[in-house]
């Protein structure tokens, strides 16, 4: 365990407790903030096991498991416990550099096994557990994985995969080398090979809503010393409890379950449920004093239906992220419980790069402005000129922290992806006149309809207002006079007939509040695709309706409903 701070943890320390102080103040905030950028600096030896040393008994992860179980892991333990896997792993032949596959799920082992490769400067793999035999092959190839970490449930699964990769099982199983031996390894741990801030830490494969996963690469700095921003949006604190809803596996979890919280020297509290209870969550959140709530839109939407408002919650901030936030769910919580959900930006090439900060105004329907660190620019696809309406960009000149190093498997994308200085994430938006940005769609998902640009998102938000409908998804149908016309894919509440009144309540509801050039003219009922992150493949429903085709014969799909079908709809 660090006995000192080293001068890295002294520079890091003193740009988060910046903006630590400026907490309610993001112009001030970004106006001051700097990125550390220390000669030597391991997060985990150097940050961690330094909060260890100084808040020992302070709960670093609380997990409440679904049986009701619950356990606290302190910062020393922690501290402790990642010495030991680090010197165990050492001897198992994990070295400085090496790619190691985590197939986890919220259990301390995962949290135990990043810490500990943090300090020998290897390359973490995070992978959802649930993931197909075809993905996980492609990982294990595309990652050029060494080592592959698994619970005794999953051994099954990797089981007849080829690779000359080392089996570790957090348990015991056998052809497998068993974690828990990692109990009896020493308590002291001394890097052989001294790391540094721009050697790879993690690789990411992207959740792949409209292509193949890209392979991001991140370094020991860019997401340790990177979700600085994040931590200021969550505007968690020291002493803090934070409870983020997140699948490991994925980014996310790394932004709000690990670095930003432990970044502010906070409690992670993980809410474990087989199958998810939006009741039984908010029981946690009040029974465990949880003062900020990280959550996607869909948990929103879920909590919403819950009637939040007859829980007693002492929440200080929640925020959400992983695709846009819905205005009526910050409508429905401000009433509920009297704060607002605010949104944020981000992605896995990045750290959180755009939100409403605490204690800023906040414009309906907006992400916010920038992040502290961070330089966004919109540029017009068509012409890479700045633009008020435009792919959202991040400067590269002052080489932003928390930005990736690149797609490791294909320096031809990376290159594409940060050509003339800036990095393109790929997602429209507009800003107006006092720098607030507001999300239109990404740029596969915005189309065109009668020759009016369509967001996806703009119609979505509104259908999410009829009290039938829990998710939807807007995309082109091919039509013979208008080449494209909207269609929406819904699915609905429990209990909601799937059948021509309840999409003629819905369609009516829609014109009601949209102009004419965006209306809705066809719906199906219908449980949307996602990714396994839980991201909305708005792809395949484009691609189903494409293969499709223009209907000239009349034919629907179960439980379609087109406009025409429809008489009565007031305009």
């Amino acid at each position: 365990m660090a006995k000192g701070m080293s001068e890295g943890a002294r520079e890091f320390r003193a740009a988060r407790d910046l903006l630590l102080q400026h907490r309610n103040d993001q112009e001030a905030a970004r106006r001051e903030f700097t990125w550390p950028r220390p000669a030597h600096f391991n997060w985990a030896l150097d940050h961690f096991d330094h909060v260890a040393a100084t808040r020992p008994d302070r709960t670093a992860l609380w997990l409440v498991e679904d049986d009701g179980t619950e356990v606290h892991h302190t910062y020393r333990r922690l501290s402790q416990r990642s010495d030991q896997v680090a010197n165990w792993l050492l001897a198992q032949g994990v070295h400085h550099g090496d790619r190691i596959m985590v197939a986890l799920g919220n259990q301390v082992e995962l949290w135990e096994i990043t810490l500990a490769a943090i300090k020998l400067g290897a390359v973490v793999s995070p992978t959802s557990p649930s993931l197909s035999e075809g993905d996980l092959v492609d990982r294990l190839d595309r990652g050029d994985i060494a080592h592959v970490v698994c619970s005794p449930a999953d051994t099954e699964r990797f089981g007849p995969l080829e690779g000359h990769w080392t089996r570790i099982c957090v348990g015991y199983m056998e052809g497998w080398l068993s974690y828990p031996d990692s109990e009896h390894a020493g308590l002291e741990f001394h890097p052989p090979h001294p790391t540094s801030p721009d050697d790879p830490l993690l690789l990411y494969f992207t959740s792949g809503t409209t292509a193949v996963p890209k392979l991001v690469t991140h370094t020991q700095s860019s997401y340790p010393i990177g979700h600085l921003s994040t931590m200021y949006w969550l505007g968690v604190g020291p002493g803090d409890v934070h409870l983020n809803v997140s699948a490991p596996g994925w980014a996310k979890h790394a932004y709000s379950s690990l670095f930003a919280p432990w970044n502010a020297e906070a409690t992670v509290l993980v809410v474990n449920q087989e199958r998810f209870d939006p009741a039984r969550l908010l029981d946690a959140v009040v029974r465990c004093g949880v003062d900020t709530l990280c959550a996607p839109p869909t948990v929103w939407r879920m909590l919403v239906q819950a009637d939040p408002g007859a829980w007693r919650v002492g929440l200080r901030e929640a925020v959400a992220a992983g695709e846009p936030l819905n205005p009526e769910v910050v409508t429905r919580i401000q009433q509920a419980w009297g704060i607002t959900v605010r949104d944020g930006f981000g992605q896995t090439e990045t750290t959180l790069l755009v939100g409403n900060g605490p204690g800023q105004p906040v414009v309906t329907g907006s992400m916010g402005r920038p992040m502290p660190g961070y330089d966004i620019v919109l540029v017009d696809p068509a012409t890479d000129e700045p633009s008020d309406t435009g792919e959202i960009c991040v400067d590269l000149t002052d080489a932003p922290v928390g930005a990736m190093r690149g797609y490791s498997d294909d320096p031809e994308r990376t290159r594409e992806a940060t050509r003339m200085g800036l990095y393109r994430t790929g997602d429209i938006a507009t800003r107006d006149s006092r720098g607030y940005i507001t999300y239109i769609g990404r740029t596969d998902d915005v189309f065109k309809a009668s020759d009016y640009r369509i967001s996806p998102f703009e119609l979505e938000s509104v259908l999410l207002e009829h009290e039938y409908v829990v998710e939807a998804a807007v995309v082109p149908s091919p039509d013979p006079l208008r080449l494209s016309v909207v269609k929406a894919y819904v699915s609905t509440a429990e209990g909601v007939p799937h059948d021509a009144e309840s999409a003629r309540s819905i369609l009516q509801y829609v014109r009601g509040r949209l102009s004419p050039h965006k209306r809705v003219r066809r719906l199906e009922f219908s449980d949307l695709p996602k990714t396994t992150s839980g991201k909305i493949q708005r792809v395949r429903l484009r691609r189903a309706e494409a293969e499709r085709g223009t209907i000239t014969d009349g034919t629907r799909n179960p439980r379609e409903f087109w406009e025409e079908d429809l008489p009565g709809l007031k305009e």
